[in-house]
C-alpha cells in the first residue's frame, strides 16, 4: 500500500512531520557525532589518563570500521524496514539500540566497550537510513519543497554535530571520558522520548513494510543479526587476551575485501531486479553518484581522524589566552554550514534553470573538498618542523569542506528518493549511505600514515585524488544528466 505524501505547510512551510524527523535527526547526530568527537582520543590517550592507549595505526583502523560500520549496515536496515518494520518502528527501535549502546561506552570493561560500538552501528543502520526516507515519503514526487525540506533536515543534523564536540568534547578532554559518553546516552534518551511522542505528524508514512519476507528470509536475517553483534564481543575478547594489535590490522583488512564485495554486489542484484529502461538507467546514475560520493566522504571524514591528531598535536589551541579542546574544531563545519545553507538555498532557487544538475555539483564538492586539503599542505610543512600552526587554517579548510558538502551531501539525499524505485527506496538509501562508510573507512586508515608519511605529503596526495575524481566525473556530467532526464 503506497504511502500518502503529507499535504500540510505548518512547519515553515513544509510539512509538520519534518519537524519530528528533523529533532530526531538531530538527537541522534548529537548522540553520534559527541562520541566520534573524542573516539580516537580516547583510544590513543594513556591508560593513566583514562585512555586506552593504543597506537595510531590500531586508533585509525578500529575509528575507520567503526565509522564505516554505522553506515554500512544502513544496507540492512534498509531491507529490515522495507521487509519486515517499516520505517516507522526501524527508526525507533534504532533509536533505542543507539542508547544503549552509547550507555555501555561508560562501562569500565573493555568487552562492553566493543559491543557499545557495535550495538551503535546496528541501531544506526536502522534510524539514519530510515529518518531520511520518511523525509522523502512527507513529499509528492513533484512537489517543489523536496530538496528544501531536505536542506532544513540537514540543518538539523548539524545542529546537533556542532553542539556536540563543544559539550561532549569539553567534558571528555578536561573532565572524564566514560561520563562524556553518558552526556551522548542522555542527548539520544531525549531524541527518542521526542519521536515518541510527535510521531503522529508523520500521517501513515513508514507504518507499514513494503513486503514482508518469507521465512527463509527471516532466518537469514537473525543469522545475521547475530554476527553482527558477536563480532565486537569477539573482537572485545582478542583484546583482553592481548591481541589487539594483530586483530586490529586483521579485520581491517577483512573489512576491505567485505566493503568492496558489499558495493559491487549489491549493485549487481539492484540491476538485475529492476525493469529495463528507466530504472536500470537510475541505478547505473546511482552507481557512478556512489562512487563519487566514497571518494568525497574519504577526505571530508578525516575530520574525525587524521585532522582531529593535527589540530590536537600540530595546532596552537590557543584563542584570546585561553585554551581550549582540539575536538571543537570538529563544531567548525557546522558553524558554516549555519551561515552558508541558507545561501545555497537561495541560491539554487535563483538560478532556476541554470542551477547545476546533480552530477555536476557532485562534481564541484569533490574540487572543493581536495582544495582544502591542498590549503594545508603549507602549515604542514612547518607543523613537520615542529612549529604549531595557527587555527585560521583548519578554519579554511572546513569552509572548503562545507561549500563541497552543499553541493553533495543534500543534493544526494535528494536524489537517491527521487532516483530509487518505490519498492527499493529503502535500500537504495542505504547504497547512499555505504558510499559514506566506504568514505569513512578509508579516512580512518588514512590516519594510520599520519606518523609514518610527512604530513604535507600526505594532504597533497589526498587533495590531488580529489580533484582527479571531481574533473573525471565533470567530464560525464552530460550523459548522466541525460539519463536521469535533466535538460537544464
Amino acid at each position: 500500500m503506497a504511502t500518502q505524501p503529507v499535504t500540510d505547510s505548518s512547519f515553515f512551510g513544509h510539512p509538520r512531520g519534518l519537524s519530528t524527523l528533523f529533532f530526531t535527526e538531530m538527537w541522534e547526530r548529537f548522540s553520534y557525532y559527541g562520541m566520534r568527537a573524542i573516539l580516537i582520543l580516547y583510544l590513543t590517550a594513556q591508560l593513566m589518563n583514562g585512555g586506552l592507549g593504543m597506537d595510531k595505526t590500531t586508533a585509525g583502523a578500529i575509528y575507520g570500521i567503526f565509522t564505516a560500520s554505522v553506515y554500512l549496515l544502513s544496507l540492512p536496515g534498509g531491507w529490515v524496514a522495507d521487509r519486515i518494520l517499516g520505517q516507522r518502528k526501524a527508526v525507533l527501535y534504532g533509536g533505542i539500540i543507539i542508547a544503549i549502546g552509547n550507555a555501555l561506552l561508560a562501562a569500565p570493561l573493555i568487552w562492553t566497550f566493543y559491543l557499545g560500538l557495535g550495538l551503535i552501528c546496528v541501531g544506526t543502520g536502522l534510524l539514519k537510513t530510515n529518518a531520511s526516507t520518511l523525509v522523502g515519503s512527507l513529499y509528492s514526487a513533484d512537489d517543489k519543497r523536496r530538496d528544501a525540506g531536505f536542506s532544513i533536515y540537514y540543518v538539523g543534523i548539524n545542529l546537533g554535530a556542532f553542539l556536540a564536540p563543544l559539550i561532549v568534547g569539553y567534558v571528555g578532554q578536561t573532565i572524564s571520558w566514560r561520563l562524556a559518553f553518558l552526556f551522548v546516552t542522555a542527548g539520544m534518551t531525549v531524541g527518542i522520548i521526542q519521536y515518541v511522542v510527535t510521531q503522529r505528524h508523520l500521517g501513515d508514512a513508514g507504518l507499514r513494510p513494503a513486503t514482508p519476507p518469507g521465512p527463509a528470509e527471516m532466518k537469514q536475517l537473525t543469522m545475521g543479526l547475530a554476527g553482527v553483534i558477536g563480532l565486537p564481543i569477539l573482537f572485545g575478547a582478542l583484546q583482553v587476551w592481548g591481541t589487539t594489535e594483530f586483530s586490529a590490522s586483521a579485520i581491517a583488512d577483512g573489512f576491505s575485501v567485505l566493503m568492496a564485495t558489499c558495493f559491487i554486489g549489491i549493485f549487481i542484484v539492484l540491476w538485475m531486479a529492476c525493469k529495463p529502461g528507466q530504472e536500470r538507467k537510475n541505478i547505473a546514475v546511482i552507481l557512478c553518484l556512489s562512487l563519487a560520493s566514497a571518494v568525497f566522504w574519504s577526505l571530508f571524514e578525516q575530520a574525525g581522524s587524521t585532522l582531529t591528531l593535527f589540530a590536537d598535536e600540530k595546532t596552537n589551541n590557543v584563542a584570546f589566552g585561553l585554551a581550549y579542546p582540539s575536538s571543537w574544531f570538529q563544531s567548525v563545519n557546522s558553524l558554516w554550514l549555519f551561515a552558508l545553507a541558507p545561501l545555497f538555498t537561495m541560491l539554487w532557487f535563483k538560478l532556476g534553470p541554470k542551477e547545476p544538475s546533480v552530477p555536476a555539483k557532485f562534481s564541484l564538492a569533490l574540487l572543493f573538498v581536495g582544495l582544502g586539503f591542498l590549503i594545508l599542505v603549507p602549515p604542514a610543512v612547518s607543523a613537520d618542523l615542529g612549529i604549531k600552526v595557527s587555527p585560521l587554517w583548519l578554519v579554511f579548510t572546513y569552509l572548503l569542506h562545507t561549500i563541497g558538502e552543499l553541493c553533495l551531501s543534500p543534493v544526494g539525499l535528494s536524489a537517491m528518493t527521487r532516483l530509487a524505485p518505490a519498492r527499493f527506496a529503502g535500500v537504495i538509501m542505504g547504497v547512499f549511505f555505504m558510499s559514506i562508510a566506504t568514505g569513512n573507512f578509508i579516512g580512518g586508515r588514512l590516519a594510520g600514515f599520519y606518523e609514518s608519511m610527512k604530513l604535507e605529503q600526505l594532504f597533497l596526495y589526498v587533495a590531488l585524488v580529489a580533484m582527479a575524481a571531481g574533473g573525471l566525473l565533470a567530464v560525464f556530467v552530460k550523459p548522466l544528466r541525460r539519463m536521469i532526464g535533466e535538460t537544464k
